[in-house]
Parts: C-alpha cells; sequence; structure tokens
C-alpha cells in the first residue's frame, strides 16, 4: 500500500507541475499555418492549448496597434512589416534566440530574416512559412529562358508576361547586374536604377503579349500557349505543372525575390514560454511538412521538405537546389517614398509606345 501510496503521489505532482507550466497560446497567423492536426499534437504533447485568429499584415498590425502589442502571444506578419512597425509603434518584443532551437532553421533563411528585423540592435523575427517570384516557363517552347531579362529575348516575342508592379522592376535590376536593395537607403542612387530598368522593360514592351493583373489570369495565358514564359509566383507554376509536366516555376539565375512570414512576439504578449515551445514544435521537421501540405507553401525549417507531398516536393526539388535557395532575394523592409518612386516609373513604361 505504502508503495501505491507514493506513486500515486508522484504522478498527481507531475501532473500539477505540468498544470502550472501550462499556458494558453494566443497565436495571430495566417489561413494554413496553425492546422488542427499539428495544434493536437502540439496540446498532447506540452499542455499548453492553443486559440487561433487568423489574418493578414495588415490586420495584424492593426490589431497589434489598438492593443499597443497586447491581446496575442505570438504573430506571424511578414518580415519587411516588422522593424518599421517596431520604430514606429513598439508593438513587438526581442526574440530571446537562447530559447530557440536554431538548428531547426535553415541558416540563410534565419540570417536574412535576422537582417530584415533587427530594430536597435534587437532582432525580433524568426522566419517561417516562405514563398517566391520568379519565373513560370514552358520549357517545351521556352527552355532557354532562366532569367528575367531572358523575357526580352527574340525567341519569345509576343509570347511573355509580367505584371506592371514592383517585383518586376526588383527582379530585372537583378538581372541587369544591379543591386536595388542595396540602393534603398539613397534615393539618387535607387533613380539611377529605376531609369535603366524603364529604358530595358519600354525596350522589351514589343515582346509582352500582355501585363497580367490575377493568378488566374496569368494561369490561362500559360495553358493555352499564348504565353510561353512569364514572372510569377512559385505555387502557381506547380499548380500548372500538375497539368502540363512541360510547365514549371523556375529559379531565375540572378535569384528569386523571396517572402518570409516569421514568428513575432507581441509587446504585451503573456505567454512567452507558450510561444518559444510552439516556435520548436512547428519547425521540426515532420511538423513543418504538415504545415506546407496544408498552407501550399514551404517552411524555413531544416529538412522539413521532405515529409510533404510527394507530388509538391518533387516540383520544389526541381526549382529550387540549395544554390538557388540561398540565392534568393528576400524583400527588405521598404524605406518611405520608394514606392512612389517605383510607381512613376510603371506609370511611364505603360504609357510608352
Amino acid at each position: 500500500m505504502k508503495i501505491s501510496f507514493v506513486s500515486t503521489m508522484a504522478v498527481i505532482a507531475a501532473l500539477t507541475a505540468q498544470g502550472a507550466q501550462a499556458e494558453t497560446l494566443r497565436l495571430l497567423t495566417w489561413g494554413g499555418y496553425a492546422p488542427d492536426d499539428v495544434i493536437a499534437l502540439f496540446e498532447a504533447e506540452t499542455g499548453h492549448t492553443v486559440e487561433v485568429t487568423t489574418s493578414n499584415n495588415e490586420e495584424m498590425i492593426a490589431k497589434l496597434r489598438a492593443t499597443n502589442g497586447g491581446g496575442f502571444d505570438l504573430a506571424q506578419p511578414s518580415q519587411d512589416r516588422i522593424s518599421s512597425a517596431q520604430e514606429e509603434f513598439g508593438i513587438y518584443k526581442p526574440i530571446d534566440m537562447s530559447k530557440v532551437n536554431a538548428d531547426l532553421f535553415i541558416p540563410s533563411m534565419l540570417g536574412a530574416t535576422a537582417a530584415n528585423t533587427t530594430y536597435d540592435g534587437q532582432v525580433y523575427g524568426l522566419p517561417h512559412v516562405w514563398g517566391t517570384s520568379g519565373l513560370v516557363v514552358n520549357t517545351a517552347m521556352a527552355g532557354d529562358v532562366t532569367d528575367y531579362i531572358d523575357l526580352c529575348d527574340a525567341s519569345v516575342a509576343g509570347k511573355v508576361s509580367y505584371r506592371l508592379k514592383r517585383p518586376t522592376l526588383i527582379g530585372f535590376a537583378f538581372s541587369m547586374g544591379l543591386d536595388p536593395f542595396a540602393a534603398y537607403g539613397d534615393t539618387a542612387a535607387y533613380q539611377g536604377i529605376l531609369d535603366q530598368v524603364e529604358a530595358k522593360l519600354t525596350e522589351c514592351k514589343p515582346n509582352v503579349k500582355t501585363y497580367w493583373d490575377g493568378g488566374d489570369e496569368i494561369q490561362n495565358l500559360l495553358r493555352s500557349g499564348e504565353v510561353v514564359a512569364a514572372m510569377a509566383w512559385d505555387t502557381g507554376g506547380w499548380q500548372l505543372n500538375a497539368d502540363n509536366p512541360d510547365i514549371t516555376f523556375v529559379a531565375p539565375e540572378a535569384g528569386a525575390l523571396g517572402w518570409i512570414d516569421t514568428f513575432v512576439l507581441p509587446a504585451r504578449g503573456r505567454a512567452d514560454d507558450a510561444a518559444y515551445d510552439w516556435i520548436n514544435f512547428v519547425m521540426r521537421p515532420e511538423i513543418a511538412a504538415m504545415i506546407t501540405n496544408s498552407a501550399g507553401n514551404f517552411t524555413a525549417s531544416v529538412g522539413g521538405d521532405e515529409g510533404v507531398s510527394a507530388d509538391l516536393k518533387a516540383r520544389y526539388q526541381g526549382s529550387f537546389d540549395q544554390a538557388a535557395i540561398d540565392n534568393i532575394k528576400w524583400y527588405p523592409p521598404v524605406p518611405a517614398g520608394l514606392e512612389a518612386m517605383e510607381g512613376a516609373t510603371l506609370d511611364r513604361v505603360n504609357a510608352a509606345n
């Protein structure tokens, strides 16, 4: 009886300790980033509970501004929405890297996100889900298109498409051997880059079938063969590849343009331990694969692509070897005034004969 009593008390003590440590994680995130099966596994393993609010960049910032960084314990804005928001509103708290298993993260993505989310010497963001824009190419009809500037080649005249948006300016600049991100702090230098890209895009106009606006539009143009090469998003290229193996996403030689949705800690969050537990849990390769299968985009988890559905994994790996991943040009925060300069450039390209 004595052994039974002691054993029972040990169990009660363990359960009490777990209960004392358990917290409710209030997560502000995107649709698909916190699937029900992942939440169930996390809650069973840690004893924490998870409350999910789905949102987007603009709403996340608005919600955290309205509460001075309260109401949530972990949020997931894109990396270019962090340092400027912290400078202006003070809605985040720094990341404590001693509580993060950095080995779970792809080093180049961890480093890029740290650089782009540093404010006043402290890092505020960790990378989670990412995606890119680059080239979607019918390789049977435009196999020589391997970089943005190749869209201006005579071999694809009249059969290319891209948007008149800032990614086109950025992509063409890199393809021309320029570095627009390095010029972000110098408006005169940036204008000089824009002028060179404007001249190239104006020269390239005869090659353009149309400037596309929506994802469905460019997919239909590629399916029909009216367009054989385009600037577009990776997931769109992989969707087309499912129907036509000749069409796929190609990471440009100058580098795909990458976005990253992050992990950040709201300034007045109450459950930091649960937040760090969630970060370390979802970055495990097997859990990261579950999130990719749910969201359709890949994560910054080392080996996170291994458990992804075979078809999506094959398309991803066909587009991105390690060199292509390391060559991604991650969007940094945009300084004030640059988007107006870009808009004026795009207007002139559109109006040019």
